[in-house]
């Protein structure tokens, strides 16, 4: 669900009751909880001063007039779903509250009900706002650990974010992220604290996870170990990456290793994968292994990196290809001195360098941006 926020009137304890067990998980914030509807007006300047996606009314108890309760919430709110709530399904109670003007009339057991208006408010708010124009989402993985997707993703979002694009780089790496390390992210906060806060989930409590430094370029990290023992669920992994798509042009997403749980969740969410490898023969295998998966469970939105290759590769690229099942979309040389030197001294590569040329052009290529103007001779120039 996308999030909402929700403004509840309720004097009943029993309907009060239900409406908290039927929020319960769901990515709602409640800005304004009222439990006396003797002076309307207290509520209104609440509701006025919090605003609210949805209004939950418990209209048996209110003093006014429904037609008049109903006025004085539109003048308040006009964009709001307006939820009568009511102990019995009266019909000239039913009548007398549509006419006035609600969206949704429920009663108990409100449940089940309830959440599936709340999804219906969702999905339209969804629609209207949508994501930013042309955003999209690219995730990093590796076949095995060392393989440099963490590197290779911490580049490439530097790479489009010099390309004037506003880019997101998000450690989804809840095992071992490392993207706070090598980028030097300064906030304390992690990807996990919005998944298990998709209620808050707004543009202030955002800006409050993110570190920022490089122009164009937010970074959210991945937790400590210790705080990454759970594995979020594919809903709450669906309603981040969505937001994100909302505020940024590329969203980048390290998604760790292998085909564990978290990787396999952002799959179903992103636009493309880059699945990043090494000529190492454990790696290859274990590459085969995911491409075959992959493309056995449909999935084909799967790009092949080769990281760290040698100046003299022993095995031909159509033999390679071949082997793993895929094509090669992007060879990456192996300049291992060079990296630790950059990350011994606090910084990523310049992207004067050799290995930084190649990061450039494996981003501009991903983007569809036109390649640079000077070719390159040799191997590696065949792949981009």
């Amino acid at each position: 669900m996308y999030p909402l926020t929700v403004a509840m009137a309720i004097e009943n304890p029993a309907l009060w009751e239900q409406v908290h067990a039927a929020l319960e998980d769901l990515p709602v914030r409640v800005t304004v909880e009222c439990r006396d509807l003797a002076d309307v007006a207290i509520f209104l300047h609440q509701l006025e001063r919090a605003p609210a996606t949805v209004v939950l009314l418990d209209i048996a108890g209110a003093r006014d007039p429904i037609e008049e309760l109903v006025r004085k919430l539109r003048a308040v709110t006009p964009e709001a779903m307006l939820v009568a709530l009511d102990t019995a399904a009266e019909a000239e109670t039913i009548l007398a509250a549509f006419r006035a003007g609600v969206n949704e009339f429920i009663c108990p057991p409100l449940g089940e009900s309830l959440r599936r208006a709340l999804e219906w408010k969702s999905n339209e708010q969804r629609r209207q706002e949508g994501p930013r124009h042309g955003a999209r989402t690219l995730g990093l993985f590796s076949a095995k650990g060392g393989c440099g997707a963490t590197t290779i993703a911490c580049h490439v979002a530097v790479e489009l974010a010099q390309l004037g694009q506003k880019v997101l780089l998000a450690d989804f790496d809840l095992e071992a992220g490392m993207v706070a390390f090598l980028t030097r992210a300064k906030s304390p906060y992690s990807v996990l604290d919005a998944i298990n806060n998709i209620h808050r989930l707004d543009e202030s409590y955002w800006k409050a996870l993110v570190s920022n430094g490089i122009p164009n370029l937010e970074v959210i990290s991945a937790p400590l170990a210790v705080a990454a023992r759970q594995c979020p669920k594919q809903e709450q992994v669906r309603h981040v990456l969505s937001f994100m798509r909302m505020h940024y042009d590329w969203t980048v997403v390290d998604m760790g290793r292998s085909l564990n749980p978290m990787t396999l969740h952002t799959l179903e969410e992103i636009d493309e994968a880059c699945l990043v490898t090494t000529p190492e023969i454990p790696a290859l295998h274990q590459a085969k292994q995911i491409v075959g998966t992959l493309a056995d469970s449909g999935f084909s939105r799967l790009r092949l990196v080769l990281n760290r290759v040698p100046k003299r590769l022993e095995i031909a690229p159509e033999e390679l290809e071949k082997m793993i099942g895929a094509p090669v979309y992007a060879m990456i040389p192996n300049n291992y001195p060079e990296l630790a030197r950059c990350y011994s001294e606090g910084k990523l590569l310049p992207r004067s360098s050799r290995l930084g040329r190649h990061f450039g052009d494996l981003s501009r290529k991903l983007s569809g941006a036109s390649e640079e103007p000077a070719p390159r001779r040799g191997l590696f120039a065949l792949f981009g």
